[in-house]
C-alpha cells in the first residue's frame, strides 16, 4: 500500500464508525467485523478474507491513539485542499504552487513554505511513524500443517499382503474454543511487526536480506488482545483422532511410507502437513523374507535326497505346492517356487525359494541300523572329505 492510498482510505467507513467514535466503540466495531469476515469461518472465501484484511488494517490505524491522531491529521491537511497536486505528477496545483509529491513523503528534499521556513523532514516523518517504515500491502498468510510422524507394527502376514489399521494420533489443530483465533473474542488483530505475514526481514551483508519467523506474533501474523485460556493465544490446541490408514502390500521392516495431507491442519485456509508411518514388521515361525521373495527351509530325507522324491511344502496363506526332489540332490539346494512369495506394487508376487535340509536321525530302529551298515559296506570307500585335505595342502 502506498502512502497515497493510505491517505485517500477512510478507515472509519471501513468500520462503520463516525469520526468522533470513542476507542470503545471503534473496538466493538472491529471485532463485530472481525468476527463475521475471519478467515478461519469462511474458508475459501477470498471475498471474507480481503474484507478481514481491510478491517484488521483500518482498526491497526484507529486502535491506535497516536496512529489515529497522525491519520486524522493527513486526512484534514489534504481534505482541505491544501497541497493538492495538479495535472501532471510536479506541475502547478490549482493556486499555481509547484511541488513533487516526492518532496512530501521524505524524497530526499526538504519543501520550503512561502517565507522560506522549512518543513524539516517533510511529511514523511509523519507517515513513517504511521507505516513504521514499511510498505506493501497487509496480509495474513496462510500456514501449512505440521507433519507428522507415527509407528505400526504389523504382523508378517500384514506386511506381505497389505493391510488397513487403525492409527490414534495426537497433532496440533485449530482450537476449538477459539476457532483458532487465539483470542478469546475471537477478533486478533494483525501484527504490526509484521504486517501479518509472520516474518520480517534482516539485513544480511552484500546486499542479501535474510527473513525469520516475526517473534511477536511467532509467526502467526495475528495477535490476540485478549488469549484464549486453552490455546494461550497460539490459536492450537492438542487434538487426538483416530484414522484408518492403508498399509500397502510388500512392505519391509524400518520402511517410512508418506501420507500426503493426513498430518496437522492448516491454517487460514493453508494446506495440511503430511503423515509419516515408521513400519514395524514381525517374525514368522516358518518363512523369512528375502525382497519380494519368501523363504523357506524344509527337511528332507536322506533316501528322499539320495533317490529323488516329490514332495509337499507350504506357502504363506495358500494351499501347498508340490516340487520334485532330482536323485542325489545335496543338503543346502534351493529350488524356487514361482509365484508364491510378496506382493510387489504392480500386484504381482515374487517367489519362495525352498532350501531342502537332510535330516538325520537321532534314533534308529534294529532293521534300519542293519540295513545303513549294509550300505556303508556296498559303499566303493572312497573318502569324501579328501579332496578338502588336497586343496588345504596347496596339492
Amino acid at each position: 500500500m502506498s502512502t497515497k492510498d493510505f491517505i485517500e482510505k477512510d478507515y472509519y467507513k471501513v468500520l462503520g464508525v463516525p469520526k468522533d467514535a470513542t476507542e470503545a466503540e471503534i473496538k466493538k466495531a472491529y471485532r463485530k467485523l472481525a468476527r463475521e469476515n475471519h478467515p478461519d469461518a469462511n474458508t475459501g472465501d477470498a471475498k471474507a478474507e480481503e474484507r478481514f484484511k481491510d478491517v484488521s488494517e483500518a482498526y491497526d490505524v484507529l486502535g491506535d491513539a497516536k496512529r489515529r491522531k497522525e491519520y486524522d491529521e493527513a486526512r484534514t491537511l489534504f481534505g482541505s485542499g491544501g497541497f493538492r497536486p495538479g495535472p501532471g505528477a510536479g506541475g502547478a496545483g490549482a493556486g499555481g504552487f509547484n511541488f513533487d509529491l516526492s518532496d512530501l513523503f521524505g524524497g530526499g528534499q526538504t519543501s520550503q513554505g512561502p517565507a522560506g521556513g522549512g518543513f524539516g523532514g517533510g511529511l514523511g516523518d509523519v507517515f513513517g511513524g504511521l507505516f513504521g517504515g514499511r510498505t506493501g500491502t497487509t496480509r495474513t498468510q496462510p500456514r501449512r500443517g505440521q507433519d507428522i510422524e507415527s509407528e505400526v507394527t504389523l504382523s508378517f502376514t500384514e506386511a506381505v499382503d497389505g493391510a488397513t489399521v487403525p492409527l490414534r494420533m495426537s497433532s496440533s489443530a485449530a482450537c476449538k474454543k477459539c476457532s483458532g483465533t487465539g483470542d478469546k473474542n475471537g477478533t486478533p488483530r494483525v501484527c504490526p511487526t509484521c504486517v501479518g505475514t509472520g516474518q520480517v526481514s534482516r539485513g544480511g551483508g552484500g546486499g542479501f536480506s535474510l527473513t525469520d519467523p516475526c517473534v511477536d506474533c511467532k509467526g502467526r501474523g495475528l495477535i490476540a488482545e485478549d488469549p484464549c485460556d486453552v490455546c494461550r493465544g497460539s490459536g492450537r490446541a492438542t487434538s487426538s483422532r483416530t484414522m484408518q490408514v492403508r498399509v500397502p502390500a510388500g512392505v519391509t521392516d524400518g520402511q517410512r511410507i508418506r501420507l500426503r495431507g493426513k498430518g496437522a491442519p492448516g491454517e487460514r485456509g493453508g494446506p495440511n502437513g503430511d503423515l509419516y508411518v515408521v513400519v514395524h514388521v514381525g517374525g514368522h515361525p516358518v518363512f523369512g523374507r528375502r525382497g519380494d521373495n519368501l523363504t523357506l527351509t524344509v527337511p528332507v530325507t536322506f533316501t528322499e535326497a539320495a533317490l529323488g522324491a516329490e514332495i509337499k511344502v507350504p506357502t504363506l496363506g495358500g494351499p501347498p505346492v508340490t516340487l520334485r526332489l532330482p536323485a542325489g540332490t545335496p543338503s543346502g539346494r534351493t529350488m524356487r517356487a514361482r509365484g508364491k512369495g510378496a506382493r510387489r506394487k504392480d500386484g504381482t508376487r515374487g517367489d519362495l525359494l525352498v532350501t531342502v535340509e537332510v535330516a538325520v536321525p537321532r534314533q534308529l530302529s534294529d532293521k534300519a541300523k542293519d540295513l545303513l551298515e549294509s550300505y556303508r559296506d556296498a559303499e566303493s570307500g572312497e573318502d569324501p572329505r579328501a579332496e578338502i585335505f588336497r586343496a588345504a595342502k596347496g596339492d
